[in-house]
């Protein structure tokens, strides 16, 4: 959530953004037939007569972004709050599941991997950069949301100490967030410039972000301008890949192309 008592910048000077201005909440700006709106969900980008919602402004460019939630966790962080402060590994299905992922993606042109720095999204992305000959531009603040007092609670745990259940964690943390944790102020603070990044490293290009389903979560949230807990309403599964089509030309700007594909581990052997 965008916050609504300091003006926030909103683009880049870089090659092929269309503005770099600085937005205070509830006033409208106009240059050179170029018109923005903040609102309290994001951005209200008005180009050539349609409008987006959105918590980023958008490039000039299209980008096809492959969203990778890291694959399953180790046995003993099942229905876990792991989070940041958790560096765990995958589970041997995990693994399998990374290798399926890699098998999946073979055909699939990707030009650059984004990825987060903790171990289980490395794990995962390591078959799929090393069989194409990426290296992959890690990026510190693509980790998992920090779960605070919760951390290593189980989802039990969390009901018994704290009264919540785990089913509402997307709305705590839109709301009033977890004690020593983060909100959904501060996700979308660090997550919106890796994606604004992103976007712009990428013109015309099919790019990976490996990271987890906290992130996953607000990643969409910014590019579709959602308060986080309405991302709910979307499963992000271990070793699930989304697509979106970044297109600023088109009616909607940001597609979804594919949601929650989970590839076919490898077998077992």
């Amino acid at each position: 959530m965008l916050p609504a008592d300091r003006g926030t910048a909103v683009g880049g000077l870089a090659k092929g953004w269309r503005h770099a201005v600085i937005l205070t909440p509830g006033r409208r700006y106009s240059s050179a037939g170029f018109s923005l709106h903040l609102i309290v969900a994001g951005t209200r980008l008005l180009s050539k007569g349609r409008f987006l919602n959105t918590h980023i402004l958008l490039p000039a460019h299209p980008c096809r972004l492959y969203l990778i939630r890291h694959g399953e966790v180790e046995d003993s962080y099942h229905r876990v709050f792991g989070g940041s402060r958790i560096d765990m590994g995958l589970s041997a299905l995990g693994e399998r599941q990374a290798q399926g992922l890699a098998s999946w993606l073979d055909p699939v042109q990707i030009d650059a991997v984004y990825c987060s720095p903790m171990l289980r999204a490395r794990r995962t992305a390591a078959p799929f950069v090393g069989q194409k000959g990426l290296v992959p531009v890690v990026m510190d603040d693509l980790r998992e949301i920090d779960f605070g007092d919760w951390t290593g609670l189980t989802w039990e745990g969390v009901r018994e100490q704290f009264g919540f259940s785990a089913y509402d964690w997307l709305s705590v943390l839109d709301s009033e967030g977890i004690k020593h944790g983060e909100n959904a102020g501060a996700l979308l603070s660090r997550v919106r410039p890796c994606v604004t990044r992103v976007l712009h490293e990428n013109a015309h290009r099919n790019a990976a972000i490996v990271c987890h389903g906290g992130i996953v979560r607000v990643i969409l949230a910014a590019l579709l301008g959602l308060p986080l807990a309405k991302t709910a309403h979307f499963s992000v599964d271990y070793a699930s890949v989304t697509i979106i089509e970044v297109q600023p030309g088109r009616k909607h700007g940001v597609e979804i192309d594919l949601l929650n594909w989970q590839p076919p581990p490898v077998a077992a052997s």
